[in-house]
């Protein structure tokens, strides 16, 4: 069974979504000297340069294989994954928490917030549906997993970093709003710093998830237990094996998995029997799940079995 993956449209809709918002936001900030808007204009940007490093990495894992990468460019997403992470982390995170703190110390005075209510206005409904889209996307990628469980599991970091950054956007967008209105409703207008550094601290959460799983992703994660019991199961249905003794694994790209099958075969069989012991067993896993790419299989001695 192949591993389920999203297609590019989640992508792409951010990508609009997030560059139109971007222009809108800054126009606001500094007509309105807003460094909530600025902050948010941001993580709009940064949102918009993190889907082209996506889609780059995308572009980049699906290069053939050659002699200085025998087993493809598939790490390419996980590397351009992380650092998408880190950017949130530093450039959105990191910028929108200076500026918050910046103008919780020195708030600017308050002007008319017509602008940027209806900026906010817009990118929630913008945000709201390229959100939608991710969420329909992903949700057909889990199957029956729970959300964290299919994140969790899931190889493909395209899948959840565009649901991230966009729930990440509403949620901050909402902030800015409730802030906004609080701040000019009361007269505080340190309440607009106040929106920036919560949106900043958002992000950091964010982008500290993100890490971690990308990292986890690059660093080289193995097939499911119960997939490698499957595959252990299908080796030992050959009459020539005795026990299928270890297997190691590691996803390449989302759609490669290279895997190594330590097999101990019976003590009387030629090494023209093993040879087809070998083909056949790698036919029978490369039949039920597609996505193993690169079988090695490595006999071992008998007597390693007592």
């Amino acid at each position: 069974m192949k591993p389920k993956t999203a297609s590019k449209k989640s992508i792409y809709s951010a990508l609009l979504a997030n560059l139109l918002i971007a222009i809108t936001k800054f126009a606001a900030g500094i007509l309105s000297s807003s460094a909530a808007m600025i902050s948010e204009g941001i993580h709009s940007l940064v949102d918009t340069v993190n889907q082209l490093l996506l889609l780059f990495g995308i572009r980049q894992s699906k290069k053939p294989a050659d002699a200085s990468r025998p087993f493809g460019y598939g790490k390419e997403l996980y590397f351009w994954s992380f650092i998408v992470s880190i950017l949130i982390f530093g450039l959105g995170g990191g910028l929108s928490i200076y500026q918050g703190i910046t103008h919780i110390i020195h708030p600017d005075e308050l002007r008319d917030p017509t602008w940027n209510y209806v900026v906010l206005g817009l990118s929630l409904i913008f945000e709201g549906i390229s959100l939608y889209i991710a969420w329909k996307e992903f949700n057909t990628v889990r199957g029956t997993d729970s959300w964290w469980s299919a994140i969790i599991k899931s190889k493909n970091p395209a899948n959840f970093l565009v649901l991230f950054e966009d729930g990440g956007a509403v949620l901050g967008l909402s902030i800015v709003a409730v802030c906004l209105f609080v701040g000019h409703e009361y007269n505080l207008p340190w309440m607009d710093g106040l929106a920036s550094l919560l949106v900043g601290l958002l992000l950091v959460a964010i982008s500290m998830i993100l890490a971690r799983e990308s990292r986890s992703l690059l660093m080289g994660e193995g097939i499911a237990p119960e997939t490698q019991q499957k595959i252990i199961g299908l080796a030992q249905k050959d009459p020539t094996v005795l026990q299928a003794r270890h297997i190691l694994s590691t996803y390449q790209s989302p759609e490669e998995v290279v895997l190594m099958l330590i097999i101990a075969f019976k003590p009387d069989l030629a090494t023209e029997d093993i040879n087809e012991a070998i083909v056949r067993i790698r036919t029978a896993i490369k039949k039920a799940y597609p996505f193993v790419s690169f079988i090695i299989i490595q006999p071992e001695a008998v007597r390693a079995l007592s």
